[in-house]
């Protein structure tokens, strides 16, 4: 396990970058390219290591897939034409590649095994697994699909109108791509409206799909064209130097081309409910997804109650806004936020575990946190739990702290932001 020291102590942020490529979009690119007919070219493509897997899934079923640098091209007969792999596919430790792949896999006439990482391995997968076995896919696994390693016999399924229990994009995708590639009409209903990547960019591959409110409804069947995809910038990246410019002294950052999809710009609306210094400027549209520029200067930010239907919108950035809390003036409450259970680890109790460690006056609770403000931080021993998410919080975090900060595992951070630590050093001064 790897080591790393940080510590960026009485430094300042200045500057301009852009971020890698959002995750979710760059998934769902090859994915979509890969069920199409055509060459789908995708550039500003997250070369991480969740997206990879992606792209070997889909090799291993006969799909010609080439990439230079941030630049892939998806070359495919359609989803008809994909063939059964020889191997089990390794999906590494993403949660992404698992439930919506599965939902494709159940539709199609073959029969597949998947596994993943040791993380991977422990995250719940009956959550997919169970609306497909509505529709009458044939999976097994640990604990009866609940787990992986997962076994799929694909075959014909029926459509299904299915209300997801829990505020899930992954959920809603798979059972949406299952639907995609089944006869009839399937329709995915949400309590809370979740980050809309899949709808926009089936639309964009020519799919026939509508929207109603917080329902989606797919017609079965159906090919896809091939088209070109520009992946904005993961707003989930851009998170944490939003925050570090916010808790940094004299600072001034501006995140380019970040993907402004109001399904995700839940951080934006949290910096500013907590007196966050931030201005937005979009400046296109390309596949139903603004893109636009995000600029932060240092603030002096309030405590807030964060709840209800902006969770969704800020799942992946509670970690780095936990941190910006604790530079809040008052008490800041996390609440509503199970499903950070669910994730690469436990978010809930390992930022608390984390920022406990660092000198933060934080606590759990069943669904989210409690966290004082005005605390300054200190040097310790951390780990980042194999959690890129973790593992960027606390390089932010040794900006506020004296000591050094011991990263354990800091490598998972390569999971979404290869190149975190260079686009910090560039924006340090």
């Amino acid at each position: 396990m790897s080591i790393k020291s940080v510590s960026f102590n009485r430094k300042t942020l200045n500057g301009s970058i852009s971020v890698p490529g959002d995750k979710s979009i760059s998934h769902r690119a090859v994915m979509f390219g890969s069920l199409a007919k055509g060459k789908t070219t995708i550039t500003n493509f997250l070369a991480g290591e969740d997206c990879l897997s992606t792209i070997a899934a889909f090799e291993a079923m006969g799909v010609k897939i080439t990439r230079n640098n941030q630049t892939v091209v998806v070359e495919s007969a359609g989803a008809s034409e994909l063939s059964e792999p020889l191997e089990p596919i390794n999906l590494g430790n993403s949660g992404t590649t698992a439930r919506l792949l599965m939902g494709i896999l159940s539709a199609l006439p073959y029969h597949f095994t998947l596994y993943g990482d040791a993380s991977l391995t422990k995250r719940p997968m009956d959550r997919i697994t169970n609306p497909l076995r509505e529709m009458g896919a044939k999976i097994d696994g640990r604990e009866n699909g609940r787990f992986l390693p997962i076994a799929i016999r694909g075959g014909k399924l029926n459509p299904v109108h299915y209300h997801t229990p829990m505020k899930s994009a992954q959920v809603k995708s798979g059972v949406l791509l299952a639907g995609l590639l089944t006869d009839g009409k399937t329709v995915v209903e949400e309590d809370t409206k979740t980050r809309d990547h899949t709808e926009n960019m089936l639309k964009a591959f020519g799919a026939d799909l509508s929207v109603e409110g917080n329902s989606v409804t797919v017609n079965g069947n159906q090919p896809l064209t091939a088209c070109d995809i520009e992946v904005p910038g993961d707003i989930s990246s851009a998170a944490f130097f939003l925050v570090a410019a916010a808790i940094t002294p004299n600072s001034e950052v501006k995140i380019e081309n970040v993907g402004l999809n109001q399904t995700r710009t839940g951080i934006i609306d949290v910096l500013k409910l907590m007196g966050v210094d931030i201005t937005v400027e979009e400046k296109r549209t390309i596949g139903g997804e603004p893109i636009g520029d995000i600029i932060v200067k240092s603030s002096k930010p309030a405590a807030a109650t964060i709840s209800g239907d902006i969770i969704p919108r800020i799942i992946d950035e509670i970690p780095v806004i936990a941190l910006l809390a604790t530079q809040a003036e008052g008490t800041t409450i996390i609440k509503d936020a199970e499903e950070l259970k669910f994730k690469e680890t436990d978010r809930i109790e390992s930022v608390v575990n984390t920022l406990q460690a660092l000198g933060a006056e934080i606590e759990a609770t069943n669904d989210g946190m409690i966290i004082q403000g005005n605390a300054k931080l200190k040097g310790a021993e951390t780990n980042s739990y194999g959690d890129h998410r973790i593992g960027m919080m606390i390089a932010i975090a040794s900006l506020l702290t004296e000591e050094t900060i011991e990263l354990h595992d800091d490598k998972c951070i390569a999971v979404s932001y290869p190149n975190f630590f260079e686009d910090l050093d560039e924006l340090l001064q």
